[in-house]
């Protein structure tokens, strides 16, 4: 077992529900930490920030697979998984069409209906809402993979959402910007919304899994389908979107490579 596993579980024990606390916690410090990155790095250039996505991209497509959708069959069958997967990209549809998400956060804007007068507040709320419509799958993400029981793979998928969510932190921050509002207060918002989002899920995951044990294969899939919406959806159209495309597409090698030796290393 690695000093870094041997660390987590000095900290959070043996209990599944704790580790998946702890879990959420982590991802939300590095969503934090991206956030107010906005403070020193005051204006990223686009293609900076479309290859970060990138990357961001990379690492939840490979993890979709690695920490949840194979140890999923091989709790369940590929069935329940399968089922779960529909069930997260209906879920995630549904949001979409309710609230558009990523499309406006980096952007900052509005939809093209808006009236110019509302442009300013629709902005404010399409970034609370959105953002945390994003990343609920994140959170749920990583208490379904404590609550499975394998800590490797749990270990792994934590460090690669938290991993991903520095440059979704700094994304959000400079939408919050481009929307006119001042840099401190929303770095700060983006991190609180974190914390009160992924760090209920992450238990929510791990006590859904661990009290009912046959939901397992189903909760993974449905993890999985989310994020894999997620990243088709919004982010790689969103990163191809103002002429970076190669930069985004190595930008997603990287985190796919990135998230395949934090797999092995750590599970």
């Amino acid at each position: 077992m690695s000093l870094f596993s041997e660390l987590f579980l000095g900290l959070a024990g043996p209990n599944p529900v704790m580790q998946g606390l702890l879990g959420g916690v982590v991802i939300a410090f590095l969503n934090l930490l991206g956030a107010v990155l906005v403070l020193v790095w005051r204006d990223p250039s686009d293609k900076a920030l479309d290859t970060m996505l990138g990357f961001a991209a990379g690492v939840m497509l490979a993890a979709s697979f690695t920490s949840l959708i194979i140890p999923g069959i091989d709790a369940g069958g590929v069935v329940p998984v399968i089922v779960g997967i529909v069930v997260g990209v209906l879920v995630l549809d549904r949001a979409d069409r309710w609230v558009p998400h990523v499309h406006v956060l980096v952007t900052g804007r509005t939809r093209p209906d808006t009236p110019a007068t509302e442009g300013r507040t629709a902005s404010v709320m399409l970034f609370i809402v959105a953002i945390t419509i994003h990343n609920m799958p994140e959170g749920l993400a990583v208490g379904v993979g404590f609550g499975s029981g394998n800590v490797g793979d749990a270990l792994a998928l934590m460090l690669a959402i938290g991993i991903q969510n520095i440059p979704e932190g700094l994304a959000v921050s400079i939408a919050a910007i481009n929307a006119g509002f001042d840099r401190l207060f929303y770095a700060a918002l983006t991190g609180i919304r974190a914390g009160l989002v992924e760090i209920p899920l992450a238990v929510f995951g791990a006590v859904a899994v661990t009290v009912a044990t046959p939901l397992l294969p189903y909760a993974m899939g449905f993890a999985a389908g989310a994020m894999l919406f997620v990243i088709s959806d919004e982010i790689v159209p969103e990163t191809h979107a103002r002429g970076h495309e190669r930069a985004a597409t190595l930008g997603t090698m990287l985190g796919v490579v990135v998230m395949l030796y934090l797999d092995v290393t750590l599970g």
